[in-house]
């Protein structure tokens, strides 16, 4: 409830902050000089609306969807020793985070990953692949596990929501008033919108989209340091270290469905301008920030 709570008041926040923000920079008082007729406060609370309420509705189905993209199958009884290892590890990682124990999950890839996702903090999943459970061995996937239970402990899932609403708002009132202004100005528009405000307005949120998501992605990185110290400090160092050396060696290309990939052990890769898109920081940096 507190989760949800702050979700709103940063909503409410962020509208109050963006509004102050172009009042002071004038933003109104040019386009009022220049014929402009926009109303920015009804703007701000549609772009708020969708963009916040987007990042809020893909958090909330998160666990379902995250079930039906990767077929991950739910441990109800184990069957098996490894079943029964997995929910023993995940039941005292959670303790020992102080979360609510998650749903622990298989699902069939071939790639080494696991992820984690929910809403909430105390009812969350953390599933990992069957390529995981051939290649690693219990102490590395322990460390993977920890690494997992982390973003959960760490609330991750909701950080990089309210992270996602808040460049959602801002694609939307950019988008908007950079289409309003060559709809006025350019092609000369005097009553309503013409076709030049929609073209200009998807061409712009397509652009302010690309560079925006380079924030999110930088954030995701950053997360990812932590559930690494995280998962350093619930299994061990020596773990966590050993589990990002199997991946620099066998780990093929991520294929983790886009909504989970942030929170998956093992990311893209990438050179130069890729790295600025990559959810992941690279592997020997992940290894060297946990070596200092």
């Amino acid at each position: 409830m507190k989760r949800i709570v702050l979700f709103i008041a940063t909503n409410l926040a962020i509208v109050l902050v963006l509004g102050i923000v172009m009042n002071l920079l004038g933003v109104g008082q040019m386009l009022d000089e220049q014929q402009v007729n926009i109303d920015i406060a009804g703007l701000l609370v549609f772009a708020s609306l969708f963009g916040f309420g987007g990042a809020f509705i893909s958090l909330a189905i998160s666990k379902w969807t995250a079930k039906r993209m990767t077929g991950a199958q739910v441990i109800e009884s184990p069957r098996t020793d490894a079943e029964a290892w997995l929910v023993q590890v995940v039941t005292r990682q959670a303790e020992m985070a102080g979360i609510g124990m998650p749903e622990v999950a298989i699902y069939d890839a071939s790639d080494i990953n696991a992820f984690a996702t929910g809403m909430r903090r105390n009812n969350a999943l953390v599933a990992v692949s069957t390529g995981l459970l051939r290649s690693m061995n219990r102490d590395e996937a322990e460390a993977v596990l920890a690494h997992e239970v982390s973003h959960v402990a760490n609330g991750d899932m909701v950080t990089l929501a309210l992270v996602q609403g808040v460049v959602n708002t801002f694609v939307i009132v950019a988008s908007r008033v950079v289409g309003h202004l060559v709809d006025r100005l350019v092609f000369k528009t005097e009553r309503g919108h013409g076709p030049a405000f929609i073209l200009t307005s998807i061409v712009a949120q397509i652009i302010f989209g690309i560079l925006a998501s380079i924030i999110v992605f930088w954030f995701s990185r950053q997360r990812e340091f932590r559930a690494d110290a995280g998962g350093a400090a619930l299994a061990s160092r020596s773990k966590m270290i050993a589990a990002l050396e199997k991946l620099k060696r066998n780990a093929p290309e991520a294929h983790l469905p886009d909504q989970m990939a942030a929170f998956g052990i093992s990311g893209s890769r990438g050179q130069g301008l890729k790295r600025l898109f990559m959810t992941h920081p690279p592997l020997d940096e992940r290894i060297k920030a946990l070596q200092k």
